[in-house]
């Protein structure tokens, strides 16, 4: 593990998210294992499946982030266009993958289908790249430099995910504290910003919530240092006690569903 801080962003690619039409899944267990691996995870951006439009996010995501992830367009239609783009991005050719196409071959072949022309543009990557391997279904990402390119299928984009972490470089985990209280955010608001202005290192949240007929909220402490978040935290309860509260210290599944609903 790291005391290097690990930096990544995540690009979406695809009109099918863009239009409504699909709900992207793979955000949130993305952002959970990063966050579990200690990748901090600092941007998203959505992109349609046009050429200059990937280009251009890929270039500039990988030139500002140690590790670039994507989803989606790298299937066996004329609108998967992720690879080929990519590849322009570096100014690379596409090639069918040898290694690849050998497992892709034997994976048709076990199957019973017939490995068409179609089925083989799942085969190709920059030239120079690393695949990943796709235990559902066989056609693998691709890595090239620092970008990690994944399929937009949940079970197969999340299963990619799982095999491409534990090779990846780790920095320090990012814990949390999280305190609730029955006063409102506006009540908490300017106390809170001077806490946090003591605390540039602790990234400090306030989610409001409504649940058994009243109005609180929680606030959220993470960070890597555990004593400065201890000392944040404190400050946290301390606050809450001075505008007429009693903090309570919530679960890390309530942490959780706070950051979730903000």
């Amino acid at each position: 593990m790291s005391d290097e801080t690990v930096t990544s962003a995540f690009l979406i690619i695809g009109n099918e998210i863009l239009s409504g039409r699909t709900k992207d899944k793979n955000l949130g267990f993305l952002a959970e294992k990063l966050t579990e691996a200690g990748i901090r995870l600092s941007e998203v951006r959505v992109v349609r499946d046009e050429a200059e439009e990937i280009v251009a996010a890929v270039n500039a995501l990988r030139a500002r982030y140690t590790y670039v992830f994507t989803s989606g367009g790298i299937g066996p239609t004329h609108d998967d266009i992720t690879c080929a783009s990519i590849a322009a991005a570096f100014d690379l050719p596409v090639i069918r993958n040898p290694e690849a196409m050998r497992r892709m071959t034997v994976h048709y072949k076990t199957i019973g289908r017939e490995f068409n022309e179609a089925r083989k543009k799942m085969a190709e990557t920059p030239d120079g790249a690393e695949l990943i391997d796709n235990p559902v279904s066989t056609a693998p990402g691709f890595i090239i430099g620092n970008v990690h390119v994944m399929a937009g299928v949940p079970s197969v984009f999340q299963a990619m995910v799982l095999e491409l972490l534990p090779k990846l470089r780790h920095g320090e985990k990012i814990q949390s504290r999280a305190v609730s209280c029955t006063l409102g955010e506006g009540v908490v608001a300017e106390a809170l910003g001077e806490i946090q202005s003591r605390y540039a290192d602790i990234e400090i949240g306030s989610y409001p919530y409504f649940r058994a007929g009243y109005f609180g909220t929680t606030l959220v402490a993470r960070g890597t240092d555990i004593k400065r978040l201890e000392a944040a935290a404190e400050e946290i309860r301390q606050m809450i006690r001075d505008k007429g509260g009693e903090p309570i210290e919530a679960r890390p599944e309530e942490a959780e569903e706070a950051e979730n609903a903000g």
